[in-house]
């Protein structure tokens, strides 16, 4: 099992971590999506958002490869991996793979670390 969770960290650190330096460096292009998804794009970059979520791929990418602090890492990583998906269903289904493939290793690695997210789930959480 623990082989098993060193694979998922170290694959999704990969995807993020490299994913973050591609879009910081601006090395990627949006060519071959449909006008919707480009206009939406073409917004974001305009106003730094894709810059911002490249520095939080990037972050949680390397705590994820570096394997401290993987939970916050995961945490930093689940909304991002949750706005790929969305913009996949909504404007390109075909490009989908990639995120379920990660989806699947987050949902993996949040059960393997769920011992770190116990207090999220507690219904009557202590303050000191």
């Amino acid at each position: 099992m623990k082989i098993a969770i060193l694979i998922a960290r170290i694959l999704l650190g990969l995807v993020f971590f490299a994913s973050g330096i591609v879009s910081l460096l601006k090395l990627g292009k949006m060519g071959g999506m449909p006008v919707d998804a480009t206009a939406f794009m073409t917004l974001m970059v305009a106003h730094n958002y894709t810059t911002f979520v490249a520095l939080i791929m990037l972050i949680g990418g390397l705590l994820l490869l570096v394997g401290r602090f993987v939970p916050i890492g995961l945490v930093l990583l689940g909304p991002i991996l949750v706005n790929i998906l969305l913009f996949h269903i909504l404007f390109q289904v075909p490009g989908i793979i990639t995120g379920l493939v990660c989806t699947v290793l987050e949902v993996f690695l949040i059960w393997a670390y769920r011992f770190s997210f116990r207090g999220l789930f507690a219904a009557a959480p202590e303050v000191s």
